[in-house]
């Protein structure tokens, strides 16, 4: 007979899922009551008003998607591209080759403005992208690019998008609870998450925002959109303000009381403060780990401080030393991906997973396996760095 599966305690420091707050585990674990349960339907609307916070929007359409940060991304494309359109779509690691998909998918044309992996989308480039093609209709980019720990400038590139009368579709899955995201101010248009990153919680749900002229070309559309799971103008009857909900598909009922959970922390905690922390920690192990001897593998003004992309020490086998932080530290980071595969190292410090306990369980976890694995590193030196940068007050600049 097959046994019950218990999983060990691992320390999630890698590029997401990450660490899950208690608070969140013990509200997956509450009664599950029908999903058009009018306590359900005041629920729903709670979280709405919550997903506005954290995006900073007065969107009327901002709900979360019953399927990972994916769904939200399909969902942003094949409610906005209709066959024919030409779309701008920027790629600096892995997840704009995703959206290049999703582009292509819908029978549009994507326009690729392409920059190194590590670098931020050039906002020079999408400008002449913008010049040479005026009959774009949309520009696509990752905020916060999950695969090489790069930030881009939003603000700027949205605000190209509306001077070339295009909408913005912007992926936030990593960015959202963790770095400025300021959705009304900069005018984005279509921007989707994840849950399983900034916000502590589980893996499963997609927040989306649309703005009202989003909301505009989805009403306009000339063919129906291509997915029905996905269409706007059909889970909005389900999402809607009205107290009549129409049923669509059966919400997944305790995951949204987990994110209900999670976004209430991050409301008691407030934005600037969630953000601060994620700083203070970033820059702690970051000096751990210069004062070890290891390299960043992005400049210091475009680093994401909940995803940090190390670079791997010459001669050292990655998967070896991912191997020894698992099974002898409990404790798992990232691999590099694409063109990153083998050269560096992403370390996650993600919600309530961005601790000062967990970096330095990190940097030591760290310095002990790779003294074994030939890595020249300075032993002794990453602690001390690190608790300098906490007494340091302008580590949480």
């Amino acid at each position: 007979m097959t046994a019950s599966f218990y999983p060990p305690q691992r320390t999630l420091m890698g590029p997401g899922p990450s660490d899950v707050s208690p608070r969140v585990l013990g509200a997956l674990g509450r009664p599950t009551i029908g999903h058009l349960d009018p306590l359900f339907v005041q629920l729903m609307d709670e979280i709405k008003g919550l997903l506005q916070f954290a995006f900073q929007t007065r969107n009327e359409l901002t709900l979360p998607i019953s399927a990972p940060g994916s769904a939200g991304m399909e969902a942003c494309f094949v409610n906005l591209v209709s066959p024919g359109d030409t779309v701008i779509v920027c790629q600096n690691g892995v997840f704009g080759g995703r959206m290049k998909e999703n582009v292509q998918r819908c029978g549009a044309t994507a326009i690729m403005v392409e920059d190194s992996w590590g670098s931020p989308v050039s906002v020079d480039k999408v400008q002449a992208a913008f010049a040479a093609h005026p009959e774009a209709s949309l520009l696509a980019f990752v905020h916060a690019e999950t695969s090489t720990g790069v930030r881009s400038d939003a603000a700027a590139l949205c605000a190209l998008a509306a001077e070339h009368d295009a909408l913005s579709i912007v992926d936030t899955v990593t960015s959202l609870g963790g770095i400025e995201l300021l959705v009304d101010t900069w005018g984005a248009d279509a921007v989707y998450s994840g849950t399983q990153k900034c916000l502590s919680c589980i893996p499963g749900i997609s927040p989306v925002t649309f703005s009202p002229r989003a909301v505009q070309r989805i009403a306009s559309r000339d063919q129906p959109v291509q997915s029905w799971f996905l269409d706007m103008q059909l889970i909005m009857g389900y999402w809607g303000g009205s107290t009549k909900r129409a049923y669509h598909h059966t919400a997944p009922v305790n995951n949204l009381y987990a994110l209900h959970e999670s976004l209430v922390m991050l409301e008691e905690e407030g934005l600037a403060q969630a953000q601060q922390r994620h700083r203070r920690n970033h820059n702690a192990l970051v000096a751990g780990l210069e004062a070890m001897g290891l390299g960043m593998a992005v400049a210091a003004e475009h680093r994401l401080p909940q995803l940090n992309s190390v670079i791997i020490p010459e001669g050292v086998d990655d998967a070896a030393v991912r191997g020894a932080l698992l099974q002898e530290f409990d404790l798992e980071i990232g691999a590099g991906l694409g063109a990153l595969a083998g050269k560096t190292w992403r370390i996650g410090l993600m919600g309530f997973g961005s601790s000062e306990r967990n970096v330095i369980r990190c940097l030591t976890a760290l310095e002990a396996v790779l003294g074994r694995y030939g890595a020249s590193i300075n032993t002794g030196a990453a602690l001390a760095a690190a608790q300098a940068s906490y007494g340091d007050a302008t580590s949480v600049d």
